[in-house]
């Protein structure tokens, strides 16, 4: 197996036991820069728009984001179509919201991944993609789809000409991706999962979770270990201080002054805390009952807390799922508002204003979740549900079956 890389991550996936094939998506820097540095400094220097309505992300930060996946995909395309032609690969997999013009001119099977919020993948029925908006109140949704459509319009239409130019066929109506005639994955759990009026055909397939086991073991440090007895919090008792794991992302933890406020509110509390610190790492400082590092093995992390907040990320959310924790989903950006939403209206989690909610807003919302024991019940059923049938392994099923056979899948019943 073959993974092509930002070349700004060599060796990671070596690490691993796999090739890389290099290359990048922007001309390269004069001086040496860390990997995923350009999306670390653009989120910090971006991080005021977080605090912006969706509707309101639209121009100063949903389409600069689209503008940059675009150039990146015109300036790697050579360098793609170079690696293809070497490589010569059995089958490509995509795992990306914008095309890149060399995989569908590369004459081989190909498999679209949509790692993001299923709503990537339109329908007039559900609410518009990147807008957090409710499935039971449509009021707002035309609105959004005009201002997304005029704001986006030029960039697609000279994205679709370029794709043209490379000799790909039209790009689908105000969409920056193909659906792949092979196979296409989504992956997004049944129970938050949205009911769609158009039926997917059959070339996509769902994948409830995807979590992978590569990550190191992780153990909390001492102090943080064995629960102590039921401590009187704020006039009510605690259930034996409870885990909670903070993650807003490495892209949304570099809002330091965002991750010091909730730092500063879990440190006054008789939680324990994991707290994912990100690339600013440097800049926070950590209550007694937390402990942190710059990176740390989520997937190992998870199974031992009793709550999760988050951001919403897609891999975030679903992970939680496959290891039944409550969410509290503090969106910022992109599909992280699409996924806080539907948490929340599936009862899964509660969906709170990151910058907007106070520390009774936030601790309540803990407490409440911690406190639901229908909804623990429902978490654990979905969980023995997933962990019994691992999306990683049907994925690689059936690219593999794409590679063998160099037809279209379909969906198995």
């Amino acid at each position: 197996m073959i993974f092509v890389i930002e070349e700004s991550f060599q060796g990671t996936l070596a690490a691993k036991g796999f090739e890389e094939q290099l290359m990048r998506l922007k001309p390269k820097l004069e001086v040496q820069e860390a990997p995923g540095q350009f999306w670390k400094d653009f989120i910090r220097e971006t991080a005021p728009e977080f605090r912006k309505s969706t509707i309101e992300q639209i121009e100063t930060l949903t389409r600069p984001i689209w503008g940059e996946l675009i150039d990146g995909s015109r300036f790697v395309n050579s360098r793609l179509e170079e690696i293809f032609e070497d490589v010569r690969p059995d089958v490509i997999v995509q795992d990306n919201v914008v095309a890149f013009p060399a995989v569908l001119t590369a004459g081989r099977p190909w498999v679209r991944i949509v790692s993001c919020n299923p709503l990537e993948v339109a329908d007039s029925s559900l609410p518009p993609v990147l807008s957090g908006l409710p499935m039971n109140d449509r009021s707002d949704w035309d609105r959004f789809r005009r201002a997304y459509a005029d704001a986006h319009a030029e960039l697609h239409r000279d994205f679709d000409q370029f794709c043209r130019d490379m000799g790909c066929p039209p790009l689908p109506g105000g969409e920056f991706m193909y659906a792949s005639p092979f196979l296409n994955l989504y992956v997004y759990p049944d129970e938050l999962d949205y009911p769609r009026e158009r039926r997917l055909n059959e070339t996509w397939q769902q994948l409830e979770s995807c979590v992978r086991r590569t990550d190191p073991e992780f153990a909390l440090p001492d102090r943080l270990q064995a629960p102590t007895p039921t401590l009187p919090h704020r006039g009510r008792e605690t259930s034996g201080r409870k885990l909670i794991y903070l993650s807003l992302g490495s892209l949304g933890s570099a809002d330091t002054r965002l991750m010091t406020r909730l730092i500063d509110i879990l440190g006054r509390t008789d939680y324990r805390v994991v707290v994912s610190m990100g690339p600013q790492h440097h800049e926070l400082r950590l209550a007694d009952n937390m402990y942190g590092e710059e990176f740390l093995p989520q997937t190992s992390i998870l199974p031992l807390v009793d709550l999760v907040i988050t951001h919403g990320g897609n891999n975030t959310v679903t992970e939680s799922m496959h290891f039944g924790k409550p969410m509290v989903v503090l969106p910022l950006f992109w599909d992280q508002h699409d996924n806080a939403q539907r948490v929340q209206e599936t009862g899964f989690g509660l969906r709170l204003d990151a910058y907007q909610c106070d520390d009774r807003q936030l601790l309540g919302s803990i407490e409440r979740l911690l406190t639901d024991e229908a909804l623990a019940a429902r978490l654990a059923l979905v969980s023995r549900r997933l962990q019994a049938a691992p999306g990683t392994v049907q994925a690689a099923g059936r690219i593999e079956a794409v590679s063998r056979s160099r037809l279209p899948i379909a969906a198995r019943t």
